[in-house]
């Protein structure tokens, strides 16, 4: 475990290739991004695979430089250009279907949920299991508690304060 700089990182795949680069021959790699005790995110690289991510607060992220390199589209669930037809067409029959109802609620304008998102088994392996990382993600976890719990599941939590 290793304390890196991200300011170069502007993309999902900047981070993924910094993370290889850290890596010995194919091993996983880890990265605990933390923001100011907001919310929390784990990005898992395995070799040359796609990366893993699992974010505490996707709103919260949503906010943050670091999280608009991890809350990619495909994560966000955001259709390519190739849906963008299919995607008109349901506007179109959604837009007919809400004229009536214009005080309709809109969780969030911008597309990004409230509370966790992404892969909540990346740690499984690990010991870290699904529900005990959602359950780290309530609302009224601290993030640095959380990314303490993990990195003391893996063995590593002395380091971890020490690149703090």
């Amino acid at each position: 475990m290793s304390e890196t700089e991200l300011d170069d990182v502007e993309t999902l795949t900047d981070l993924a290739d910094l993370a290889r680069e850290a890596a010995t021959d194919e091993d996983t790699v880890l990265v605990f991004i933390e923001q100011e005790d907001v919310w929390f995110a784990v990005v898992r690289v395995d070799g040359e695979e796609d990366p893993r991510i699992f974010v505490s607060d996707a709103s919260a992220a949503s906010r943050s430089a670091y999280g608009e390199i991890i809350l990619t589209d495909e994560l966000l669930g955001r259709g390519s250009d190739e849906d963008l037809d299919d995607l008109v067409a349901e506007l179109d029959e959604d837009a007919e279907e809400d004229e009536d109802d214009e005080d309709a609620a809109v969780d969030n304008v911008d597309g990004v949920p409230n509370g966790p998102l992404g892969d909540a088994g990346l740690l499984i392996e690990f010991g870290v299991g699904a529900k005990e990382l959602m359950d780290m993600s309530v609302e009224g976890a601290v993030p640095g508690d959380a990314l303490t719990e993990i990195a003391d599941a893996l063995g590593c939590g002395e380091v971890l304060e020490a690149v703090r």
